[in-house]
């Protein structure tokens, strides 16, 4: 029986990216080569990693508007460390906003590089909900946010207008949504949430804004470099890279990042609206933040736990307890996660309230 995956990451990918990226294993482009094997200076590889960069910034609405996109290795987490390190000044300064884990991880790395300033948190709340009415110094190199915590469950709906280079974090939402990127100036994701397998991450970045801070970098964390080497400075990821161009040419077959954000509304809608019917649950998070990639919920008597746990088990579902910061569950419904597969949490859910 399927198995309904609400994995928080690695997580979810398109049953048609498996089939195609199986076939890939065995005979890539009909090479008799695997797609493990093939040289990544290969025709068949650099189309791939051609096709991936240039679909990436169409998807955003990006194409033409001064941007580059990446496919570089090490994570959101190093991220944490390259921005800084390309656009933070020597003796400059640079603003974040504390709204979970992941943000708290951005900042202990830009403290290294210079000043850096918190211009909110959430963090009194247990991240709870999304910090607002804050200030951007106006002097600051950047500005960093992170449009989805994974953990906590919520979800920046509006990003906040200021003069200076806006970078995002947007492992866990990227594609998920319709917004104007280009009011972001550098936007990192980590393909293993939302777009691929764990083992690359996505870089959008707008190309005027590197090579202004003065210092020198090291080669495989400068941006600019891994821009001129279109994006092959080292050897590439080719695997993660493939599948993240399969799962792109997937929602590009669905109709873009607009269409499926349609679809993502209706399966968090779905989900929410039993939350906050059925008298057995909660919702974790603040309502006007809540994420519609990572739901977070509790059960508001814990003797239903180890019910619930059994009856959600025997219905397939897979991955749906809660990170140990906020504990109950957390469902996590990316792109590919089917609203039948929603419907099927839901029923389960509704089941436990006439049992108990």
């Amino acid at each position: 029986m399927k198995k309904h995956n609400y994995s928080a990451g690695p997580s979810i990918l398109p049953q048609e990216v498996f089939e195609k990226a199986s076939k890939a294993i065995l005979n890539f482009n009909d090479s008799g080569l695997s797609i493990l094997e093939i040289s990544h200076r290969s025709k068949d590889f650099v189309a791939v990693m051609e096709e991936a960069r240039s679909l990436a910034l169409e998807l955003l609405g990006l194409q033409g508007k001064g941007y580059q996109a990446l496919f570089l290795q090490g994570g959101a987490s190093t991220a944490f460390l390259m921005a800084p390190y390309n656009l933070m000044k020597e003796n400059g300064k640079a603003a974040y906003l504390d709204s979970g884990t992941w943000a708290t991880a951005a900042i202990k790395e830009a403290k290294l590089f210079g000043e850096t300033v918190t211009v909110a948190s959430s963090k009194e709340q247990n991240y709870n909900h999304i910090p607002k009415g804050y200030e951007i110094p106006s002097d600051a190199d950047y500005f960093h946010c992170t449009s989805n915590n994974t953990i906590f469950g919520t979800q920046m709906k509006e990003f906040p207008a200021t003069n200076i280079p806006v970078v995002c974090d947007m492992s866990s939402d990227i594609f998920s949504r319709d917004l104007d990127f280009s009011k972001f100036d550098l936007i990192y994701a980590g393909a293993q949430k939302n777009m691929g397998p764990a083992g690359t991450t996505l870089v959008v970045i707008k190309e005027d804004i590197l090579e202004k801070n003065g210092r020198t970098i090291p080669s495989m964390l400068d941006y600019a470099k891994h821009i001129k080497a279109e994006s092959m400075y080292n050897t590439p990821p080719v695997f993660a890279v493939y599948v993240s161009l399969l799962t792109l040419q997937w929602i590009k077959s669905k109709g873009g990042v607009a269409a499926v954000e349609k679809l993502n509304d209706a399966k968090a809608a779905l989900l929410y609206t039993e939350i906050d019917r059925n008298p057995l649950f909660k919702g974790a998070a603040v309502l006007e933040d809540r994420s519609n990639m990572n739901v977070t919920f509790l059960l508001n008597n814990p003797d239903h736990a180890a019910t619930f746990d059994a009856m959600w088990k025997e219905a397939n579902i897979s991955g749906l307890p809660g990170h140990r910061s906020v504990g109950g569950y957390r469902a996590s419904i990316y792109n590919a996660m089917p609203i039948e597969s929603v419907q099927v949490l839901v029923d389960v859910m509704k089941a436990l309230e006439s049992k108990v």
